[in-house]
């Protein structure tokens, strides 16, 4: 077990800042808020909507016009710290000190992460263009410094490769959860 592992601590809502730091979104409401992602896979709605009841959260998902599924935290008090520390009126920006670790990086895998013969795409928010910064420092700060491709490129998303770099992903987010095909997690060596 590492340190910084998906398996070093138990869950919490903190760990949400992975979908966050991806493609998700947070919506404030009163005194609550409301995390949203839009996924391309069945099986990535499963493991989220497991990881967010571990986490106390309840969420439901729907399909999509356009063939994806979109899934949705209920309005929750307990969520509205981290909504608050990341939006900036309406568009969204990692905190001070944000940092990444197991959990964070294996929600942001689960919901937005995706294989290629050469490594692994971490998918970004297409509108966060503020958060690809601190985002790469902050996967540069745990081993994981990446390539920014941008929307012409296949983006926007960090491309992780290299076999000391992609033995360090499979390390932080540890095995697979049992509904992700296994093509489609990073491998431990």
């Amino acid at each position: 077990m590492t340190f910084f592992g998906a398996e070093a601590a138990d869950p919490s809502i903190a760990d949400l800042a992975g979908l966050l730091a991806g493609p998700g979104e947070a919506v404030r409401m009163g005194g609550t808020a409301r995390l949203s992602i839009v996924v391309d896979a069945a099986w990535r709605v499963h493991v989220l909507v497991a990881e967010l009841a571990l986490r106390g959260v309840a969420a439901t998902w729907e399909a999509t016009t356009d063939g994806r599924h979109a899934v949705r935290t209920s309005y929750a008090r307990t969520l509205k710290p981290l909504a608050a520390a990341w939006l900036r009126g309406t568009g969204k920006r990692p905190p001070a000190g944000f940092h990444l670790n197991g959990r964070r990086l294996r929600l942001w895998l689960a919901a937005a992460g995706a294989a290629e013969p050469s490594g692994f795409l971490l998918r970004l928010g297409a509108a966060d263009e503020e958060c690809w910064g601190p985002v790469a420092g902050a996967l540069d700060a745990v081993g994981l410094s990446g390539a920014l491709l941008g929307p012409g490129e296949g983006g926007p998303a960090y491309r992780i490769t290299g076999r000391r770099r992609l033995a360090r992903l499979a390390e932080l987010v540890g095995d697979p959860p049992p509904a992700a095909p296994a093509t489609d997690w990073p491998a431990r060596s």
